[in-house]
């Protein structure tokens, strides 16, 4: 593990909220409002599919690579002075419908990490392709690894073998199933000696399924630093990597961990 002690603190704005059904416009101008009472954060966290909600209908709603939600999320990021992540139908330069987070920094780079395990339950492996590998970014020194809802039932995907400081979740987790959200992310901080971050949304989608919220941040004991509850806003925690370095020196169970590979 490398040293932290002289890290920066990580502030964090999640942003719960509604989303419009199938309108990207809509949404995307909604969010603007909402950014503004982010401002001062290092990271902020949109939900997954956040210009369109949870929808199967990738054909009609997928944007091209650099399209309008790329140009959004830059022209955002370089207003806010801040990293905006969420993540958005996309379709990738091969063709294929992709559920990607996108990570846009304030000098215009993006970044992103396709969703690996799509939730069949929804038929969303038929109309997106699973990503094809981990992803890492780094902010501010800080090791931070995105995964996507339904990612989070895969403790092995969400295993840290990368020197993780924070695993952030994106999702459209409904309130049929909140209690196994509620219940695995603690599972994820404690297992990988780490910061959890996770971001869902409320209201009702076009479906009519309900959404809980439950946005979170947790220590690496899977102590609560935020909870949102089912209220929509904007929710901030701050994250100490001084903290985060003394337990990993008094509790050093990494070094005992399984070695495994991930075979694809």
């Amino acid at each position: 593990m490398r040293d932290l002690n002289n890290l920066p603190d990580l502030e964090l704005a999640l942003i719960q909220t509604t989303l419009v059904w199938q309108d990207a416009a809509a949404n995307r101008e909604r969010f603007i409002g909402l950014l503004d009472d982010a401002r001062g954060a290092d990271l902020i966290v949109l939900p997954e599919m956040f210009t369109t909600a949870f929808s199967m209908n990738s054909a009609e709603l997928a944007e091209p690579e650099e399209g309008p939600t790329y140009a959004w999320l830059r022209e955002q990021a370089a207003r806010m002075e801040a990293v905006i992540t969420g993540s958005v139908i996309i379709e990738a330069a091969d063709g294929s419908h992709r559920n990607r987070l996108l990570w846009a920094r304030p000098n215009g780079e993006i970044l992103h990490y396709d969703k690996r395990h799509l939730f069949r339950m929804a038929g969303e492996h038929k109309h997106y392709t699973a990503g094809e590998q981990q992803a890492l970014f780094e902010l501010n020194g800080w090791h931070v690894r995105p995964l996507i809802c339904y990612d989070l039932r895969f403790p092995v995907w969400s295993r840290d073998p990368h020197d993780t400081d924070l695993l952030l979740y994106t999702a459209n987790w409904p309130a049929a199933r909140r209690n196994a959200w509620n219940r695995l992310l603690p599972a994820r901080a404690i297992e990988n000696l780490c910061y959890v971050a996770a971001v869902n949304r409320v209201g009702e989608d076009g479906k009519g399924y309900p959404y809980s919220g439950d946005s979170q941040v947790l220590n690496y004991l899977g102590d609560p630093l935020l909870e949102a509850g089912d209220a929509d806003g904007v929710f901030r925690a701050s994250l100490r990597a001084a903290d985060l370095a003394k337990f990993r020196s008094k509790f050093p169970a990494y070094h005992d961990g399984d070695a495994f590979e991930l075979s694809l």
